[in-house]
């Protein structure tokens, strides 16, 4: 699996978990913040690689058997009920991530675990 293969499959949760009805934002990890603090360092000292970092709000994991574990962490507008747009989020990701990679290979087992962490 090459680095973009898995930024694709990062953007794709994103971008679907943002485009659901009742979510605000999605919330990143302390490891989202030290990241972005360090790329600086980073790539002065890489000569222009970039680093493989997680899109805030999300988590993607290889499973033994191949297929994938997605977290997603959201904030939400708090004007809507928050099961409501969990499932949809959970419904969103897991058919933007099962679309991307039957696109490009064989399809594969797509988990997908949504956290709200906060209303707003």
């Amino acid at each position: 699996m090459t680095t973009s293969h898995r930024e694709n499959i990062h953007r794709a949760a994103a971008r679907a978990a943002l485009d659901a009805p009742g979510v605000a934002a999605l919330q990143p990890t302390l490891a989202d913040r030290l990241a972005l603090a360090a790329l600086h360092v980073h790539r002065s000292r890489a000569a222009g690689t970039t680093p493989h970092r997680e899109a805030a709000g999300i988590r993607c994991e290889l499973t033994p058997d191949s297929g994938w574990n997605v977290e997603v962490r959201c904030v939400l507008h708090a004007d809507r009920r928050v099961v409501d747009v969990a499932r949809q989020v959970r419904e969103d990701v897991r058919t933007a991530v099962t679309a991307y990679l039957a696109w490009h290979g064989p399809a594969v087992p797509v988990t997908v675990m949504v956290t709200v962490t906060r209303t707003v």
